[in-house]
């Protein structure tokens, strides 16, 4: 390529406002981003030494493009790539290109509206059991609860029968002891040498290690029982690639499995734990989802109908996921350089699209930071869902999502029908990490 090229950048933030504030942006990046984005207009960019660049941005036409209309030049940055596989494998989150279009062709129908259906009378019967156990009239802290019931329904979705609450829980112990590693190696990359000679890093990638082999004896157990399970394990192992014919290999089945418990519990448990917080804080919207829930039991006893006709309870999750979406923040790399709206930017540019600033900016959303379910109701839903981003957006959409859906109807539903949520106090603390982590969010739960 020849040298006159000109390349040129959204506003930049000076490298030395940038060093000034990382310490607060390792801890919390968001407060930061704000002040950016009102500074500098709906992107910004930062230059890293003599020609890398980095842009973040809240603008909905670059998350399109990079998304949808242009994604095959943009794959997952080497942060993805790299160090989540190192612990995670290679599967659906963590792959890019050809491969990633092969395996995401083969678990598709897996995930299929109507194999979800099969799946949602145990997921019923789990939350129930999970949720029997709540503190009526004592504050509750909320996210532990949430966490133990996603992790409980993905597990159970996954194996239904075939696994000791022992291997649940060291599978839980490990994918957690894990993922607190990964934040501080991406958040301190300067102290990579120190976890590599303390034999941090060592000893976490032995328990990845043990973690695979837990799976493998459930997959094992599964192959010699011959018997059929209605749960994912058993739709994942009958899946065929079109080309040869052939199921997965173990070892790709065990990277796709890892995935989708770490994709499918935590993400979920902070959508249902801040979504019960903001009714806890709006009474008037609890009210309307315990009468949907009355009218649709009294309309139909089939579980999947009733999911179906709550679409009051899905605008709430909506409006939720919009003021706190869970993965709530994306990047991609460009394989070749491009023209993103008025900018020429070069190869191997980081974009990263912040969907907790897009789905607050003034420009798509008015009173953005006003909890209003109605923003997902009749006519506002049209233009709202073109600037919703809560799974995600194009052909790497989570593949999950209807899945994640259901699973927080069934427990919205569940916990409104049987309390009344009353939250404690009103400021909603998280932790941005790789998903958006509630922190010390509680609420009390009165019987009705």
């Amino acid at each position: 390529m020849p040298q006159s090229k000109t390349y040129n950048y959204p506003p930049k933030l000076s490298i030395f406002r940038f060093f000034k504030d990382a310490e607060g942006v390792r801890r919390n990046p968001i407060p930061y981003h704000k002040k950016y984005f009102e500074r500098f207009g709906d992107s910004f960019s930062i230059k890293i030494g003599k020609s890398r660049h980095i842009i973040l941005s809240r603008d909905n036409d670059v998350a399109q493009y990079i998304l949808q209309k242009n994604h095959k030049n943009y794959h997952k940055s080497k942060f993805q790539s790299v160090y989540l596989s190192k612990y995670l494998g290679k599967g659906l989150l963590t792959v890019d290109g050809e491969f990633w279009l092969k395996q995401r062709r083969l678990i598709q129908p897996a995930f299929h509206k109507q194999k979800m259906n099969q799946l949602v009378e145990n997921m019923k019967t789990t939350i129930a059991s999970e949720l029997e156990g709540i503190i009526s009239n004592e504050k509750v802290d909320l996210f532990p609860v949430m966490s133990e019931l996603a992790f409980n329904v993905v597990a159970k979705s996954l194996f239904q029968f075939s696994i000791a609450d022992e291997k649940l829980d060291r599978i839980k112990y490990i994918i957690e002891a894990v993922q607190n590693f990964l934040i501080k190696e991406i958040r301190l990359p300067h102290k990579a040498w120190w976890f590599s000679i303390t034999g941090q890093v060592k000893k976490h990638l032995q328990l990845a290690e043990e973690n695979n082999e837990i799976i493998r004896g459930i997959i094992e157990e599964r192959t010699a029982s011959k018997t059929e399970v209605n749960d994912l394990l058993n739709m994942l192992l009958e899946t065929r690639y079109e080309d040869t014919g052939e199921g997965m290999s173990i070892e790709q089945l065990i990277d796709e499995i890892k995935i989708l418990f770490i994709a499918g519990h935590e993400t979920t448990a902070n959508a249902l734990t801040f979504t019960l917080y903001l009714l806890g804080n709006h009474l008037d919207v609890q009210q309307k989802i315990l009468d949907e829930i009355l009218k649709v039991e009294f309309e139909s006893k089939d579980i999947v109908e009733q999911l179906q006709k709550m679409t009051y309870i899905n605008a709430v999750l909506n409006e939720s996921m919009r003021l706190y979406p869970p993965a709530w923040i994306t990047d991609r790399q460009n394989v070749e350089d491009d023209t993103l709206g008025e900018f020429n930017i070069k190869k191997d540019t980081l974009i990263g699209v912040s969907f907790y600033e897009l789905h607050r900016n003034p420009k798509y959303w008015e009173n953005p930071d006003n909890f209003n379910p109605d923003r997902f109701l009749g006519e506002q839903k049209k233009h709202s869902m073109q600037y919703f981003y809560p799974f995600g957006a194009g052909p790497r959409m989570c593949i999950g999502a209807g899945f994640a859906i259901y699973e927080m109807c069934l427990a919205i539903s569940h916990v409104v029908k049987k309390y009344k949520i009353m939250s404690v106090g009103d400021t909603v603390n998280f932790n941005p990490l790789i998903t958006l982590k509630p922190v010390g969010i509680e609420v009390v739960f009165s019987e009705r």
